[in-house]
């Protein structure tokens, strides 16, 4: 029996995602241990993974170290990072992984680079040849006599929706430009908006498109939300992810669709998304998938017999422990 022992970094709240990684070992009768790491002793992923560690933070220089004598030691097959801060560390380190048969499933130094800051991610989008909203000099609105509100606002190296806001006139303009760190402003976007969850092999070909449409949200994250086999927005998102660099894993795209079926491209995330579960249980097998990726095999053909229309309804649960 094979054996892929894997270690998710960061897990905070990502019960499901880990538990879609035991059931994927389980139905492929691979043994493995699942390890949850997390700067916070209390995250409940580190409950539901057999076993958990606590780590120095991402920006620490003994982060790296003492994940890489984690792996060693207890033979890593798989590394998942799971937040946005740890990706360029982890991606500037991936070789060093390698070398102790770990498989950090981070795309590269410059596709992390690219989504990390929206102003470059926005020209990526132009230079791939899809459409992204335009950003506006903040200085010549104010100074302008007819700007066009609404606009949005937020921090262009921000992530999980702090800091977003809607701007409706000069004066919150004003205000949140000084409140919003390294503050952007865009094109306000209207139509239904969708998070691609994109999967990709080693060398960055894209075997899987799955668009979920963002029915409502919570603190950035999708609370409710329904596959929708739409192949427009498939083909283009496979055209932005095939762009990149160096993708590897699972690429999270977010793109809104007007009336007219126009498609803006507004982010990439190069990690799983808070709302991967629902594209899982739809029967894209990204767990899996990224298990056969650390033992070696191929991915095959690309893969788009997943459930259209699967709708997720999520819910507060709890984690109980006795031994905190």
């Amino acid at each position: 029996m094979e054996n892929c022992n894997i270690l998710f970094t960061s897990v905070g709240r990502r019960v499901s995602l880990v538990k879609g990684f035991r059931a994927a070992l389980e139905r492929m009768d691979v043994k493995g241990t699942l390890f949850g790491a997390d700067l916070k002793t209390n995250a409940p992923g580190l409950f539901v993974a057999d076993e958990r560690v606590a780590v120095p933070r991402c920006n620490d220089p003994e982060y790296i170290p003492a994940l890489l004598r984690l792996c060693r030691e207890r033979e890593i097959r798989l590394l998942i990072p799971l937040i946005d801060p740890e990706l360029p560390v982890l991606a500037e380190t991936r070789a060093s992984f390698q070398e102790i048969g770990t498989t950090a499933l981070v795309s590269g130094p410059e596709t992390v680079a690219i989504c990390r800051d929206k102003r470059d991610t926005g020209a990526f989008f132009e230079k791939a040849g899809v459409l992204t909203p335009v950003i506006f000099d903040i200085d010549e609105v104010l100074a302008s006599d007819s700007p066009s509100f609404p606009y949005l606002l937020k921090p262009a190296d921000g992530s999980c929706s702090q800091g977003v806001t809607v701007i409706r006139n000069k004066r919150e303009l004003a205000f949140f430009r000084e409140y919003v760190p390294n503050a952007i402003l865009q094109e306000l976007l209207v139509g239904k908006e969708y998070t691609m969850d994109v999967f990709t092999d080693l060398e960055g070909g894209v075997h899987c498109v799955v668009p979920r449409w963002r029915i409502e949200t919570r603190a950035g994250e999708v609370s409710k939300g329904r596959t929708t086999k739409d192949v427009s927005v498939m083909e283009a998102c496979k055209k932005v992810v095939e762009a990149l660099p160096d993708a590897r894993g699972c690429i999270t795209v977010q793109c809104f669709v007007d009336r007219d079926g126009v498609i803006k491209f507004t982010e990439v995330n190069p990690r799983f998304g808070g709302g991967a579960p629902l594209a899982i249980q739809a029967g894209a097998a990204m767990p899996r998938w990224s298990i056969e990726l650390s033992l070696g095999r191929r991915l095959g053909s690309y893969f788009d017999g997943w459930q259209d229309g699967l709708t997720m309804l999520r819910y507060d649960d709890a984690v109980f422990v006795e031994d905190l």
